[in-house]
């Protein structure tokens, strides 16, 4: 993996695990608060383990407001499928819309001014 592409994908697969952790227990309302609290902190963990390194080496060549950037779009893209899929919740065009908005902010911090 190139030094460009490893924390993209590093990312991704943090954002699965952050996704899961944040919501995935939706599903699951009759579990008692703890356990469920619990469950996210251990899903979590993993989360850490992959978006900690994507950082570290992601830093080499982007800068921070590059890297939190990438990483909010990685997430509102991970977020989408699960709910959709995960959650069957309906996806609706508003949403579409401000997404686009937010990866036109991609524009203008990646745009070398």
């Amino acid at each position: 993996m190139t030094k460009f592409i490893a924390p993209i994908i590093l990312l991704t697969i943090s954002n699965v695990f952050m996704t899961f952790a944040w919501y995935g227990h939706l599903k699951f309302k009759s579990s008692a608060l703890w356990l469920v609290i619990l469950a996210s902190w251990g899903i979590a963990l993993f989360e850490y383990c992959f978006q900690v390194p994507a950082n570290r080496i992601g830093h080499e060549v982007y800068n921070a407001a590059q890297l939190k950037t990438m990483q909010e779009v990685i997430t509102l893209i991970v977020f989408s499928f699960f709910s959709v899929w995960y959650l069957k919740e309906e996806f609706r065009w508003n949403y579409l819309v401000g997404f686009a908005l937010i990866i036109l902010a991609v524009f203008f911090i990646f745009k070398k001014w």
